[in-house]
């Protein structure tokens, strides 16, 4: 199968990743951290699959869909074309569409109730996988945005600590949009806070991974700490000016 993205199109891709690698080593500077510590997940929601293929072999080695009905055709593709990346579902996951990712994800950022990692775990089982997930927390206390409160994260951790074939592995959350400068970074220091405590309540020693920050306000993210930043327009452009050929 021959690859279905333009040159033109590369090109474009390849330079804001590096824009994107080059503001992410300066923030992990900033932050003290060491170069690399920082994973870098392109997003090509709404954007068809030359576009993941472009930052594919543009050297980025993890994309992310927020609905499954996308992950699962790009990823069928990237499978023919024997292109190997690790594939992130960020968006809102329903129950009744489990069936359909596991197996397919590198990691499940939005795991927003034990009911959901539950089917997870039974779906997992079944197929003889073991499914990483991370927990969504919503700390902003929007009634907008999904996940469990603060105060809902270990009582909801022990018990899916006890599921079969389903690993824990840290942390996501979504900041509000600024209603005023510093707001999401406010956010962003609360999560790392939890999840700090959550990594000591759980003793999980697989509990690393800190998912925060988008295409607008990803440095901050990366000042508190964030493991894993989740870039959709910084890299393939403004979805909402997205016009099909």
């Amino acid at each position: 199968m021959e690859f279905d993205y333009t040159e033109e199109l590369k090109k474009r891709i390849s330079d804001n990743i590096m824009s994107v690698r080059t503001a992410i080593e300066d923030a992990e500077t900033a932050s003290g951290r060491e170069k690399g510590s920082v994973t870098l997940i392109g997003v090509t929601k709404v954007f068809p699959v030359e576009y993941a293929e472009a930052a594919a072999v543009s050297g980025l080695k993890d994309l992310g869909e927020n609905r499954v009905q996308e992950l699962v055709p790009k990823a069928e593709r990237f499978s023919s074309l024997d292109l190997d990346v690790n594939w992130h579902l960020i968006g809102t996951l329903q129950k009744n569409k489990v069936k359909y990712i596991i197996g397919k994800t590198h990691l499940i950022h939005s795991v927003n109730t034990v009911e959901l990692a539950e089917e997870i775990s039974k779906r997992s089982l079944s197929n003889n996988v073991t499914t990483r997930i991370l927990l969504q927390a919503n700390v902003s206390g929007e009634e907008s945005k999904h996940g469990f409160a603060p105060h809902e994260l270990k009582p909801a951790i022990d018990r899916i600590m006890a599921l079969p074939a389903v690993e824990v592995c840290g942390l996501m959350t979504m900041a509000p949009i600024e209603t005023y400068e510093g707001q999401a970074r406010e956010v962003f220091a609360r999560t790392r806070i939890i999840f700090e405590d959550l990594k000591k309540y759980s003793g999980l020693e697989g509990f690393d991974v800190l998912s925060m920050g988008m295409s607008q306000d990803y440095k901050s993210a990366i000042l508190e700490g964030s493991t894993h930043i989740r870039i959709g327009t910084a890299i393939f452009g403004n979805r909402a000016e997205y016009k099909p050929l």
